[in-house]
């Protein structure tokens, strides 16, 4: 399975993916792994992209995933639903100033997607965040979905 936390900068990926048992692969730090200092469009794309293949690769070898990038744009979440149908969408928002904003992408394709789980988390603790998660998890796996 893999688990895309996706939302603007500093509305809690990192940090819920910190509490996920799986791997993590994180924007920022794939940024410096691969050197990719482009914010374009382009840029990002190319950057979603290549997180996606490898979540891809992880996840047909049976390893649990977990994405927390920002996601900005539906073609990227576009690609990673083409190569499989095994992703958990989750969707953060936070509503309030945490330092970051400066870094947003303006022209961010908000999900309208009804399988997108949209979670609040200037509302709900990590562990609310964590449970919620992990009931939807539970229920995608049953029923396929």
């Amino acid at each position: 399975m893999i688990i895309v936390l996706f939302g603007q900068p500093h509305s809690g990926k990192s940090t819920l993916a910190a509490e996920l048992d799986a791997h993590n692969i994180d924007g920022d730090k794939l940024r410096e792994l691969f050197s990719n200092k482009d914010y374009s469009r382009e840029g990002r794309i190319k950057n979603l992209n290549r997180a996606s293949d490898i979540a891809h690769y992880l996840n047909s070898v049976g390893e649990p995933v977990v994405l927390s990038l920002v996601y900005p744009y539906k073609e990227a979440r576009e690609y990673l639903n083409s190569l499989t149908n095994d992703v958990l969408w989750v969707y953060l928002i936070y509503s309030g100033e945490r330092g970051r904003e400066n870094f947003h992408v303006k022209d961010f394709d908000s999900p309208n997607e009804e399988d997108v789980l949209c979670l609040d988390t200037s509302k709900l603790s990590i562990e609310e965040c964590i449970n919620t998660i992990s009931f939807r998890l539970i229920y995608k796996l049953e029923t396929n979905e």
